[in-house]
């Protein structure tokens, strides 16, 4: 895959600890994001954030698919139907392992070492044809043959 997407900025550098304020333990809302370089002929981006130290199988945290093509940046708390309102076809968020839709912040049991979050972000040829609350492995599937780059941002947490 073409390394030519790159997450540019969040707040918190590559590997370094994620903001109280992004977790469970704080306001548990999602951080903000910049990405440049989106290869030409993408339809969509897609993010999956995912902890793949959670005990017993990695723990999903957001899918967001289908932002559209133009997108270099998910301001801090975004809201994705006010942000995007006028995009066809409209982004949507899948359901986390916390059985919602939407963000939901890294919460690593207390105690242990801490996690690794991967900020995974994907530029698609194709839009996303499935619903809000769609399950990551459901996006997964979708997005199948259809990456042009992808690019990671990684924060870690401990509580």
């Amino acid at each position: 895959m073409p390394d030519s997407l790159r997450v540019t900025a969040a707040p918190f550098a590559s590997h370094a600890s994620i903001p109280h304020e992004y977790t469970c333990e704080g306001a548990n809302v999602s951080p903000a994001l910049e990405w440049a370089d989106v290869p030409d002929g993408t339809a969509t981006i897609a993010l999956i954030v995912d902890d793949p130290d959670a005990p017993g199988e990695t723990f999903t945290h957001w899918v967001l698919f289908n932002l559209p093509p133009d997108t270099t940046r998910l301001p801090r708390a975004v809201d994705v139907r006010a942000e995007f309102a006028d995009h066809v076809p409209p982004p949507r968020e899948g359901k986390n392992d916390f059985d919602d839709v939407g963000y939901g912040g890294p919460c690593p049991p207390p105690g242990d070492a801490a996690h690794d979050y991967v900020f995974q972000l994907y530029a698609l040829d194709t839009a996303i044809d499935l619903d809000d609350g769609a399950p990551k492995a459901e996006v997964l599937r979708a997005m199948e043959g259809h990456v042009l780059a992808d690019a990671q941002r990684v924060g870690t947490y401990k509580r």
